[in-house]
Formats: structure tokens, sequence, C-alpha cells
């Protein structure tokens, strides 16, 4: 069964995974997005309601981020913290998930994020948008393509190994790819060899 609900999710995380330290708004919405999303889904939420907490998380992560923009570094780093603490409290639980340990796990790792990303900035986000994206990739594909469900929700030793590979490597392939991209707004001066080329 295809459900394109998580093509929705798949674009946004990818978005975030790929670009997301490329502007700070877009990283906001993205993540914020993501966050309701992902939040809404760890309590069987349906396909509308999972979007509408989506948008409600897009839009309350952009007004709060242009309220406090001075902090905008730290808010982002606090959404997509966020965002991989909502990955890694579904991987925790099997089975039904606690809204408890869920709030601790999802508070927990935000905040950590948060205080990352404002001592160190562009390079704290670059890693955050990149590991929160592929979080929000991994869900969507889970989602969207049901032979592919484990990838969300691993049922098996073997199948939640191969999820947080999985999950290692898109985060470490968005990584490269945005410092890449966006090495100039990074700060990071390319190799003699790049710079020859």
């Amino acid at each position: 069964m295809f459900d394109a609900n998580g093509l929705v999710i798949l674009a946004v995380g990818a978005l975030l995974c790929f670009y997301g330290v490329r502007s700070v708004h877009l990283g906001v919405i993205a993540a914020g997005f993501g966050l309701g999303w992902i939040v809404s889904g760890l309590f069987n939420a349906g396909g509308l309601t999972m979007f509408l907490f989506g948008l409600i998380g897009a839009v309350s992560a952009w007004v709060v981020c242009s309220l406090i923009f001075r902090f905008a570094a730290y808010f982002v780093g606090g959404l997509t913290g966020a965002v991989g603490g909502a990955r890694l409290a579904d991987l925790v639980q099997p089975g039904d998930n606690s809204w408890a340990a869920s709030a601790i796990i999802i508070v927990a790792i935000a905040v950590a994020a948060a205080f990352c990303a404002d001592k160190y900035r562009a390079r704290a986000l670059l890693w955050l948008t990149s590991i929160g994206g592929a979080s929000m990739v991994l869900i969507g594909v889970g989602r969207a393509f049901e032979p592919l469900n484990w990838v969300d929700s691993p049922d098996s030793a073997a199948a939640s190994i191969t999820s947080n590979a999985l999950w290692i490597a898109l985060s470490v392939a968005g990584w490269i790819i945005q410092r890449r991209l966006f090495a100039d707004r990074l700060g990071i001066k390319p190799r003699q060899s790049e710079a020859a080329a």
C-alpha cells in the first residue's frame, strides 16, 4: 500500500538534510513541520492530523524564531535536535510509545542540540540539520512505501541495525553535500587540490 503523506515528510526531510544549513528560515520551517509530524505520528495519528500538526509546528516555529531571531541558531538547533530525539524515542520504545519517556528523550536531546548550535553555530547546525533531515527521510520512506515500513519501524534486531545504519549513512551524506554546497557560508576554505581544479 502507498501512503502519499509519507512523501510529504520525505520531501521536507530531504530539504532539511541536504539544504538545511543554507537558510535559517528554511531550517526552522522544515524542522518545525517535521517535529509536529513526527510527534503526532508517535501516537498513531491519522494522515490529515499529522499534516495539520506539521503545519502548526512549521508556522509556530517560524513565528517564535522570528520573534527571537537573535537566538535563531539556538532555536533551530533545538528543533532539529527534537526531530532526531523523536526518531530516537521511537527506536528505543518498541511497540506502543510512552508519552513520558518520549517527552524526556525529545526534550533532553533538543536542549543539548540547542546549546551545541548556540555555541558552535553553523558547524553544529550542519550536523543537526543533516541528522534531523535524515530521520525525516527514513520516516517518510517507511510511511510512503509499505514494503519499506521496516525502515521507519524496525520489527527485528537486524531491521533495527540496518535502519540505524541507513540513518547514519544518510546523515553523513547530507553533511557532505551541505558542506560542499555551502562551504562559503560555513567559512570552510577549499583544499589546495579542490582550488586548483
